[in-house]
């Protein structure tokens, strides 16, 4: 099973990755410039307010106090201007707090759902080779857990690094105001404070990291057992399951445990230091009273300052925790959103045309089904080529990874209208040609040829817009039978759809369903059988009249009366196209143009049904049951 992949031999960076993290910090004030400078204003006016809030404790005890001691008759009335000004001045700062939070929501949720976007923007055009490199469960946990892990960097942590920073330099220049040398001494004691929170969190963060891919590898593989949990019951294999799950939660258990018994020692641990230190200045202060350099209040006044200075920086050292969990998650989320899109080289277009009086091509907008390949030329001239359906592979070879070659010297010529069948074992290498026409992948050497034209011209989007696909895997998707059929060509009509579903002998049933066409698919058509849900496929297929059809073992998942029906509205969807199938039911294909057999990535036989049956080789042992195919 997939599940039992280490991590400890993945290249995996162990620091904060400052990078990402600013990239996010980018994406969140494109947009956002007018709260995010909001943020940032009131931030720092109501650090700025509760600075100067505090400074009125000295007033109070060198000012207001030995009123009251003296018993002078204005003592009140001092006392009531004072606290009068002192709470504006923390109204102010609360108020602007309160507004703070109400901008960062909105300024949060917006980011996300941008990077959300961004996401999967980029994955929609992402090349075939990435999904086949990646595990889905894993890319969904880059928009579930490390998503979440950047909105509370976005909400909490970076409001807090602002509140931090604009609240320590207010401070600090009101400390300095107060007393220079004992802000001095405030400031190296915190200095060393710091230096050991940063060492702390270096060995932190990479057990952050790893838990973050963790998560990842943890989330695909209970996506991969939720969906094979038939398999899983029907062969007993629910111990070993569980233990390959125990397995990888334990490691994730053991990067979270270590990450964060890391992480938890930094607070405290500066809580303690803080506190050492807020004695030590208390004691100097103390000693400059005594010589009467330094009055009561200053020294009182001077302290609440340290003990508001210290709590910020205690919260610095809090949020930097998050910002390692932060810089985790938005590493893979960067990631996705950075990866390179399918090359397309491509300049080939396909267009509808209509014929003039003389027989010329004339493009049009008019969805007609008479393609033509669109020719641009260096001299800005254009030519017109119709579209015929001729497919021509030529000395292809192709391997997946450089170590492993997957296709050998492969020659298939398909005419126009033809029905090419591929058959042979599982991994012979019959999908990867179709692959290969697709251009999921780009072959190493030979060529491919689509009416003449190497297909490495032909846009991709057109390319595949002329190439129908059906698959084993039938893809459907929520929402109604209708939409669903109507994927293939989303501007059909009614009428176009239930005419695709006649074609694919799907009408009657889909007619028997609920609410018809508009009964609802739920999670890929679980309230269909399978059987229905690739007559569906079908269906798709032929609403959008490509002209080359690819069938890759479209028929294996209908019991064989159903396919007996389905096989008399495939013959007609066949007709006037080039066909490519891929069938281990060989009954399906006697009809087919040519045969090609095919073992190892090689083709070992070629010819209609009739020929190989006469030349007694694989094909004939495969059609006799002489040889199974596996």
């Amino acid at each position: 099973m997939r599940g039992n992949a280490k991590l400890s031999g993945t290249k995996t960076p162990q620091k904060i990755n400052f990078k990402s993290l600013i990239d996010t910090i980018k994406l969140m004030w494109k947009g956002n410039e007018i709260r995010t400078i909001l943020v940032l204003t009131f931030t720092l006016l109501s650090a700025l307010a509760g600075a100067i809030a505090m400074s009125f404790t000295q007033r109070l005890y060198d000012e207001v106090v030995p009123l009251f001691e003296s018993h002078d008759e204005n003592a009140m009335s001092a006392l009531i201007s004072l606290v009068t000004v002192w709470g504006s001045f923390l109204a102010v700062e609360l108020i602007l707090i309160v507004i703070r939070g109400q901008i960062i929501v909105k300024l949060g949720q917006n980011t996300l759902r941008k990077v959300r976007n961004a996401m999967f923007n980029n994955m929609e055009y992402l090349p075939i080779r990435f999904f086949d490199q990646n595990k889905y469960g894993d890319i969904m946990s880059r928009y579930t857990n490390d998503v979440d892990t950047l909105d509370n960097f976005i909400t909490q942590t970076i409001p807090n690094l602002i509140s931090v920073v604009t609240s320590v330099f207010a401070l600090f220049i009101m400390m300095l105001i107060n007393n220079w040398l004992l802000t001095i001494i405030t400031i190296v004691i915190l200095g060393l404070i710091m230096l050991l929170s940063t060492q702390l969190l270096k060995r932190s963060t990479k057990h952050f990291i790893l838990r973050q891919k963790l998560l990842g590898r943890l989330n695909g593989y209970v996506e991969e057992m939720m969906e094979g949990t038939r398999v899983v019951q029907v062969f007993n294999h629910q111990d070993t399951a569980m233990s390959e799950f125990e397995t990888i939660i334990e490691e994730y258990r053991q990067e979270e445990l270590k990450g964060n018994m890391i992480g938890n020692v930094i607070a405290p641990l500066n809580g303690n230091l803080i506190r050492i230190e807020y004695v030590i200045i208390t004691i100097i202060g103390a000693a400059f009273v005594l010589n009467g350099n330094y009055t009561i209040g200053l020294l009182i006044t001077f302290l609440t300052f340290l003990n508001n200075f210290a709590n910020p920086i205690a919260r610095f050292a809090q949020q930097l925790t998050s910002v390692a969990q932060a810089s985790a998650g938005s590493m893979r989320i960067i990631d996705l959103m950075t990866q390179e899109h399918e090359v397309d080289d491509g300049y080939v277009t396909l267009v509808n045309y209509n014929k003039d009086a003389n027989g010329n091509i004339i493009e049009t907008d008019e969805n007609n089904h008479n393609w033509a390949w669109k020719h641009p030329h260096e001299d800005g001239t254009l030519t017109y080529t119709p579209l015929c359906g001729e497919i021509v592979l030529k000395d292809v070879d192709f391997s997946y990874v450089k170590e492993k070659q997957i296709l050998y010297d492969i020659n298939i010529y398909a005419k126009p209208g033809q029905k090419i069948a591929l058959v042979g074992e599982t991994g012979a290498g019959k999908t990867t040609i179709t692959n290969l026409i697709n251009r999921f992948y780009d072959i190493e050497d030979g060529k491919i040829r689509y009416d003449g034209i190497n297909i490495n011209k032909i846009k991709k989007s057109d390319l595949r817009k002329s190439l129908g696909l059906v698959l084993q895997e039938t893809n459907l998707f929520t929402g109604t039978i209708k939409d669903n059929i109507k994927l293939g060509k989303e501007d059909a009509t009614d009428e176009e759809v239930i005419e695709a579903a006649k074609v694919a002998n799907a009408d009657s049933f889909i007619r028997m369903m609920p609410n018809g066409y508009d009964t609802i698919l739920v999670r890929a058509g679980e309230n269909l059988s399978q059987g229905q849900r690739q007559l569906i496929a079908i269906a798709r297929a032929a609403i959008a009249d490509f002209p080359v059809l690819i069938l890759d073992e479209a028929t294996s998942s209908i019991d064989t009366r159903t396919e007996q029906i389905v096989q008399k509205g495939m013959d007609k969807l066949m007709e006037n196209r080039t066909v490519f199938v891929i069938a281990h039911r060989l009954s399906t294909i006697q009809s087919a143009n040519a045969i090609m057999v095919m073992r190892h990535g090689r083709i070992i036989e070629r010819g209609e049904h009739k020929s190989l049956i006469e030349l007694k080789g694989m094909y004939y042992q495969l059609y006799t049951g002489k040889f199974e195919l596996e």
